[in-house]
Formats: structure tokens, sequence, C-alpha cells
């Protein structure tokens, strides 16, 4: 665990062990998210819970990382059926909840809610007075049945948090319904709908925009929903709030990320566009 340092981006959310044919791999909002801001020139830190045997130092290199310690850390297992996903929930971490944020942190340039369980205490968010906030809030639309398999429910939080954000990144597929989208939309005054390959749809002040993504053969999607949100955050923030200007750069980070196979080469293809625009 590295020393707490004044950070430019903080990413908040459990880091997950997803089960796969090799064993372990790890996932998680926070895992792409934070990778991805250091490789934009951030500097990064995470707040996440896991047990004592998970390697965050070797996970996270060179980022700041602060773990609220718990006796198991949140497992995911994936089974597809007739192409459709279904995930079941084997473990779970701890709450993190505002008594967790270091005082060090709460001053961030940029914080993003990441849960994927449930997993953060809405009354966090108002430690955040003097950053960007950022959610994807796929894990508070989650619960699961007494087999943990994950099923969609309608978040109560959503009356208090989502206006306090200055940005709210979501896909149809992270959230139980059509309606639970109108909602984000009145309660938001910044909405992201991400659509994969078709890019992304931004929702500002009273006026849509559809903004394409670039064509790209795809290789592997894993990840790109999070660094999207990361690198919208990021380009949000360093053009004081054009969110246009940010779909058009969060587009084309996510499809570089596509366009790579492993985590290492996704995050040097980040690094080579942040290289030409600097």
């Amino acid at each position: 665990m590295n020393d707490l340092v004044p950070v430019d981006y903080l990413v908040v959310g459990h880091v997950s062990r997803d089960v796969s044919a090799d064993g372990y791999v790890a996932g998680g909002t926070v895992v792409y998210s934070a990778l991805a801001a250091q490789a934009m020139g951030c500097r990064t830190a995470v707040l996440t819970s896991a047990s004592a045997d998970y390697d965050l130092a070797a996970l996270f290199p060179g980022i700041s990382v602060w773990n609220i310690p718990a006796q198991q850390s949140t497992v995911f297992k994936n089974t597809y059926h007739q192409g459709r996903r279904q995930q079941q929930i084997l473990g779970l971490a701890t709450t993190i909840t505002a008594e967790d944020v270091p005082n060090e942190w709460q001053r961030a340039s940029i914080v993003h809610l990441g849960p994927i369980a449930n997993e953060i205490d809405p009354g966090l968010i108002d430690l955040f007075t003097n950053s960007l906030l950022g959610l994807t809030p796929q894990g508070w639309y989650r619960d699961w049945d007494e087999q943990g398999r994950i099923i969609p429910h309608e978040w109560q939080g959503a009356t208090k948090v989502m206006p306090l954000a200055a940005a709210v990144i979501v896909s149809m597929e992270d959230i139980p319904h059509q309606s639970t989208f109108d909602q984000i939309l009145q309660l938001s005054p910044l909405v992201v709908l991400t659509q994969q390959a078709g890019g992304c749809t931004i929702y500002f002040r009273g006026e849509s925009r559809q903004i394409p993504a670039p064509i790209v053969t795809e290789v592997n999607p894993t990840g790109a929903g999070d660094i999207f949100a990361t690198a919208f955050l990021i380009r949000l923030h360093q053009t004081k709030g054009n969110p246009w200007e940010a779909g058009d750069f969060a587009n084309r980070i996510a499809a570089s990320s596509v366009a790579n196979d492993s985590l290492d080469s996704k995050l040097q293809a980040i690094k080579e566009i942040i290289g030409q625009e600097a």
C-alpha cells in the first residue's frame, strides 16, 4: 500500500476476483479506471475493500491504494447460456462508507464512484464538494438471490446522489428498465449513454447528441466501458465542462482499448494517444 499523497483521480469501489478457466482474474471498475487514469497522466488513487491475501500493490503499481480490510474479497462468476450472461456473486467484501475516505483524498480533482455490488454507501458523496464527481452506477442497480445470482433492482439512493454528480455514465445493459434511464435523465445534469461500437449519446442542458466512435476491429472489449468513463471524466475536467469534446475523446480512448487484447497493450495504446496530443 503506497503512502497517501494528493491525487488527481480517485476511484472508489470493490476490486473483484472473477472466476475464469485459468483461476481468478482481477475485475471491477476500479481496476480498469485506475490504470487508465494513470496511463493518461493522472496521480491516481484507489479506495477499495478486499481480503488481506489480495496483492493490491502488484495490481496497482505506482498507484496509491487504501484498502478496507475484509474477511473475503468480492468474487463474481460469469456463465453464458444462448449468448446471454448470468452473473453470480460468490463473495462480498466490506461496504465503503464516508468514514473510510482518507482526509488527503477528499479534495481530489476528480472522484469516480464505480460500485459493482452495491458496496458504496451513498452518504459518501457528501464529502466531495470540491471535486468533479462522476458515477458509473451499475453496481447500485444489482441485487442477488439466495444462490448469489445477480438480479436487477431499483436503487433508492438515486434521488439523493445523482443530482450531485457532474456526470452519470451508463449503458442500457447496466440498469433494470427504460423507466430507470428516464429517472436518471430527470435527476442528472449530464448523462452519457454508452453504446459500444455506436459511440455514445450525451444528454446535457436539454440537448442530446450522438457522438460516433472510430471504426476499429474488435479484439477484446473487456474494460472498455470503464476506460471510456475515465477518459470522459478526465477530459470533462480538462475542458472545464465541455461534454461534447469529452465524449469524442472518450470514444477514441475506448476504441483503442477494444482494438487491443491484453491490459498492457490497452494501456500502451492510451499512452500513445496522450503522447500524440502533447
